[in-house]
C-alpha cells in the first residue's frame, strides 16, 4: 500500500521448515512471509492502538472500510489465490471440507466448488451485491452440496456428521464447522461486524447469541464463536490468506488474524 512501511522480520530456516508450506508464488499473488502481527501496528493500526471496547470497534471500522470491492465474478479467480493449497498450487483447499480441489472445478454442480459466504448473505439480505456480498474477508471455496446443507444456519456446537464435510456437524438450526477453521469462521464472522456498521446502505451486522436468526442482520452464537476463536489460532494458512487480500485484492486486513486477542476486548 502507498504510504505505508512494513517491517518484515527474518524467519530462521528451522522455522520455516516448521512452518506450514504457503501457497506457490502466482502472477496474482505473491506470499509473503512477514510477521503481520507487529509490522501493522504503527502503520495500518496506528489509530486503533491503546483503544478498547466501543472505541476499538469504531477505530477498526474506519480503519477497515477502506477497501478495494470486488465484482461477484472476480471472486472467482480471487479465491483460486487465496486459498490456494500449500501442496499444489494447482488446486484450492475447501473450508468445511477440508479437502484439496482442482481449481478449475468451480461451478454449480455437484462435484464442484462455489462461493461459500461464511456470514450467510440472507442474514441482513445483501445478497452478492458489491460490498458485504462480494467481501473476500468472509468467502471461502466449499463443494456445492456441503455449502447447501450448511446453508443459513448460524454457527453452534453439536449435530450429526455432514457427509464429506471434514467432521463438520449439523442440526435443524445450526453448523459446527471442523475443528481446524473454527477460530477461521469465528474471525471471518467478527470481521464482518465491524466492517458492516449501517453506515454505506447495508445493514448493521451484530454477532448474537442466538441460533435461527433467519433473515435479521445477526449471527450466532456470540459465545462459542469467541471460544472458537481462542482454541483455535491464526495459522499460517489464514495469516497468508490475510496477506494475499490486503496485497492483492482489497487492500484491507482482518484485525482479529492480526491481534486475536481483540475479539475479548471488543466483545
Amino acid at each position: 500500500m502507498p504510504g505505508i512501511h512494513i517491517r518484515t522480520f527474518a524467519l530462521t530456516t528451522a522455522a520455516v521448515l516448521a512452518a506450514v508450506a504457503l501457497p506457490t508464488a502466482t502472477a496474482t499473488a505473491t506470499p509473503t512471509t512477514t510477521v503481520a502481527t507487529a509490522a501493522y501496528d504503527d502503520t495500518y493500526y496506528q489509530d486503533a492502538e491503546g483503544k478498547t471496547g466501543t472505541e476499538l470497534k469504531g477505530a477498526l471500522h474506519t480503519i477497515i472500510s477502506d477497501q478495494t470491492k470486488l465484482s461477484y465474478d472476480a471472486v472467482w479467480d480471487a479465491l483460486k489465490a487465496t486459498d490456494q493449497d500449500p501442496a499444489n498450487s494447482s488446486n484450492v483447499i475447501l473450508l468445511y471440507s477440508g479437502t484439496s480441489r482442482a481449481k478449475s472445478a468451480n461451478g454449480g454442480d455437484s462435484g464442484d466448488w462455489n462461493r461459500e459466504h461464511v456470514w450467510a448473505k440472507s442474514h441482513g439480505d445483501f445478497g452478492t451485491a458489491t460490498g458485504p456480498g462480494t467481501d473476500l474477508h468472509h468467502l471461502r471455496p466449499e463443494d456445492v452440496t456441503v455449502n447447501s446443507i450448511r446453508g443459513n444456519k448460524d454457527f453452534d456446537a453439536g449435530g450429526s456428521a455432514v457427509a464429506n464435510g471434514g467432521g463438520s456437524l449439523t442440526d435443524s438450526d445450526s453448523f459446527e464447522p471442523r475443528d481446524a477453521v473454527k477460530g477461521d469462521v469465528a474471525r471471518m464472522i467478527l470481521y464482518m461486524a465491524v466492517r458492516y456498521e449501517g453506515d454505506d446502505s447495508f445493514a448493521d451486522l451484530e454477532p448474537n447469541d442466538s441460533v435461527d436468526n433467519g433473515s435479521a442482520p445477526n449471527i450466532g452464537k456470540l459465545s462459542v464463536l469467541k471460544k472458537w476463536s481462542d482454541e483455535d489460532p491464526p495459522d499460517s494458512f489464514e495469516q497468508n490468506r490475510n496477506e494475499v487480500i490486503y496485497d492483492t485484492y482489497q487492500h484491507n486486513r482482518n484485525p482479529f488474524i492480526d491481534h486475536p486477542e481483540w475479539v475479548e476486548s471488543i466483545w
